[in-house]
């Protein structure tokens, strides 16, 4: 495929993002840009909160999963439907009662300024890195394809790509980006399906006994009960991925401001309900992939692994079909993550940090909104490229990345507390626990085979909830 031809797709693919964003952005007032006028239709919000939530990383990474942890993944998928309950039945009902914009203005109620704000903090951290993480992988790949041999350098890839992004959301924010995200979600599963299927035929399956071939095979193994110290072990990773979907999912702007554009609860349990069967569904999809892909890799001697996977086999080996929707499929999974990033950063920002609401009037609020926008855009931009021209160490960003998942354990803590105590809390000392909290969390879980010959994996940020949990308790103070 030439340059031309995948920078014309990439037109095309953008193109279609902005006719939406023209559509759906004739009002663009701050109701729409933060609540979309509280009218998405919830199954349109569900559909589009698939995409969301498999990122760029995903959808180049779980494929690559099989070879070293077979279906061992799922385990944390048939978790997130314990905390997808949890959210449905517990955190979207108060977020409906409060009528919050931004749901962290629960914690300035429950608990004061301090623990607002460093809520909020927390998330635009999480969310920062995060999103410039997935962001730069995408980046890299596009310039190793495509902009390497244009002459375009990295700098320029990744400020045309916010750009572009920014393009499509600074009219109308969540409003557009609930129906961007269902387009994006529909590419993205569509690059999943033909990749399936031309596997399927080049290892001499058909429609009918790929799914049995999947799971009859030794790479398909889905439980893990042997041992409780690895980090594989079932009720480790099904607990864990209860937690993970309350605060990645629950307790992070970025899900829960598409939930509450649906116009009553009931329509954003629906969403939830919905949301919750296809998303496991589509990770199950994802793993049969990987494990077709893998299969294919052994049979015919291709040396491809892990997040090499999915590309070399796409760009060389599956033919322009399947490397075109690859394309497709990668680009959508990238920016239907960043897109609405930027704008619950730009959200919470105005909001929680800035007070727009509290502090000036409606036309005010706008200007300043728009700012905070283009502010938040520069800044994916520069994190980017502290990551490619300063960081460079893949591996050191990696962990950058995973510390980031650590900013959600106060999070938890503090909701948890919340909602599970009447306690008052001394509210000047939050800060100092959630910054505590995650070190103390990292310093046990790099030393936690040799002190106690446990991998907490993903249950580490069980631990940072606990440990922030314990350090409000030891600040707690009695009600007047």
């Amino acid at each position: 495929m030439s340059a031309s031809q995948i920078i014309l797709l990439i037109a095309a693919y953008f193109g279609l993002l902005i006719l939406i964003s023209y559509f759906t952005g004739k009002k663009s007032d701050n109701s729409a840009f933060f609540q979309g006028n509280k009218q998405s239709p919830w199954y349109v919000v569900a559909f589009g909160m698939i995409g969301a939530s498999l990122s760029g990383v995903t959808f180049i990474s779980v494929p690559g999963w099989i070879e070293a942890s077979q279906f061992s993944y799922m385990q944390v998928v048939f978790g997130y439907i314990i905390g997808y309950l949890v959210i449905g039945t517990i955190l979207l009902p108060l977020y409906y009662r409060l009528n919050l914009t931004s749901i962290y203005t629960y914690l300035e109620e429950r608990f004061g300024n301090y623990a607002y704000k460093t809520g909020a903090s927390f998330f635009l951290i999480s969310r920062i890195v995060g999103a410039s993480f997935r962001l730069f992988l995408v980046a890299n790949v596009l310039q190793i394809i495509l902009f390497d041999d244009l002459g375009i350098q990295f700098w320029q890839t990744v400020t045309i790509t916010v750009l572009l992004i920014w393009l499509y959301t600074f009219k109308s924010g969540i409003k557009t980006i609930v129906w961007t995200d269902t387009l994006q979600t529909l590419f993205m599963l569509t690059a999943v399906g033909v990749a399936i299927y031309s596997v399927s035929q080049d290892i001499n399956l058909n429609g009918k006994t790929a799914l049995n071939f999947v799971l009859d095979s030794d790479l398909s193994r889905m439980f893990f009960f042997d041992d409780f110290k690895t980090a594989d072990y079932f009720w480790k990773q099904f607990i864990s991925g209860a937690f993970i979907a309350i605060v990645m999912t629950g307790l992070d702007q970025d899900m829960m401001q598409k939930n509450l554009t649906c116009k009553t609860l009931k329509d954003a349990q629906k969403n939830m309900f919905w949301f919750t069967i296809v998303l496991t569904i589509t990770n199950f999809v994802f793993l049969s992939l990987g494990l077709l892909l893998t299969v294919y890799a052994k049979q015919n001697g291709i040396d491809a692994h892990k997040d090499d996977l999915f590309p070399v086999l796409a760009k060389e080996h599956l033919g322009i079909g399947v490397f075109i929707f690859f394309l497709l499929g990668l680009i959508a999974a990238a920016y239907s993550s960043a897109d609405s990033a930027l704008t619950s950063l730009t959200t919470s920002f105005s909001i929680d940090i800035l007070d727009i609401e509290k502090k000036h009037d409606k036309p005010t609020q706008v200007k300043i909104r728009k700012r905070i926008h283009v502010l938040i855009s520069l800044l994916l931009i520069l994190v980017i490229i502290v990551f490619k021209y300063i960081i460079k160490d893949e591996s050191v960003i990696a962990k950058l990345f995973v510390f980031a998942g650590y900013t959600y354990g106060p999070l938890l803590g503090l909701y948890s507390f919340g909602l599970f105590t009447k306690w008052a809390i001394k509210d000047k000392m939050v800060p100092f626990i959630a910054v505590l909290s995650p070190i103390l969390s990292y310093i046990i879980s790099l030393n936690s085979l040799k002190w106690f010959g446990f991998e907490f994996g993903f249950f580490i940020l069980i631990l940072n909830g606990a440990l922030t949990f314990l350090g409000l308790i030891l600040i707690r103070r009695k009600q007047h």
